[in-house]
C-alpha cells in the first residue's frame, strides 16, 4: 500500500517537488559559499571550524571525539585534523579519559569560547542579512516543515 500520495513518477506534483529540492539545493549552496566566505574573510576561519567549535560550545563538559564525529555526522578523521589545529591555535583542549588510555575528551577553552562568541555573533547576523526576505511567520513555517522531514527520515 503507498502511504505517499502523489508520489508517482512523471506527475506533476512530483515535478513540482523535484524543482523545490533542485532550488533548495542551489540555495543553500549559494549561502554555505557567502557564509565560508565571510568565516574566512572575517575570521581567518572555516566553516568546518566554525561547525567544531558549535558542536563542543553546546557541550561544556566537552565531547569524546567519536561523539564530536557523531555529532557533526562526518568521520573522526576529518575532525581530528581539525581538532589539532583547534588545539594549536588554544581553542580547544583535549582531556585525557579516566580509564581509557585512548580515549580524550574535546572541549573549548576560555579563549575558545570567546573566539566562537565572536564568529557566532556574527554568522547570525550573517543569516538575517542573507535570509531577509522571509518574515519570522515564513522562518518559523519552513523551520518547521524541514524539521518534520527531517525526523520522518530519521524515524525511517
Amino acid at each position: 500500500m503507498n502511504t505517499h500520495p502523489q508520489t508517482e513518477t512523471g506527475s506533476e506534483t512530483s515535478k513540482a517537488r523535484l524543482r523545490l529540492w533542485l532550488r533548495l539545493l542551489k540555495s543553500s549552496r549559494g549561502v554555505e559559499a557567502e557564509l565560508r566566505d565571510r568565516l574566512r574573510r572575517d575570521f581567518g576561519a572555516t566553516l568546518p571550524r566554525f561547525d567544531v567549535m558549535a558542536a563542543l560550545d553546546r557541550f561544556e563538559a566537552g565531547l569524546k571525539m567519536s561523539a564530536l564525529s557523531g555529532v557533526l555526522r562526518v568521520s573522526n578523521g576529518n575532525v581530528t585534523g581539525i581538532v589539532d589545529r583547534l588545539a594549536e591555535d588554544g581553542l580547544v583542549v583535549r582531556v585525557p579519559v579516566p580509564g581509557d588510555r585512548r580515549a580524550t575528551t574535546v572541549r573549548l577553552t576560555r579563549k575558545g569560547r570567546e573566539e566562537f562568541a565572536r564568529q557566532a555573533a556574527a554568522h547570525e547576523t550573517w543569516i538575517d542579512e542573507l535570509l531577509h526576505d522571509f518574515s519570522a511567520d515564513e522562518a518559523e513555517t519552513l523551520a518547521a516543515r524541514f524539521d518534520a522531514l527531517a525526523h520522518r527520515e530519521d524515524n525511517a
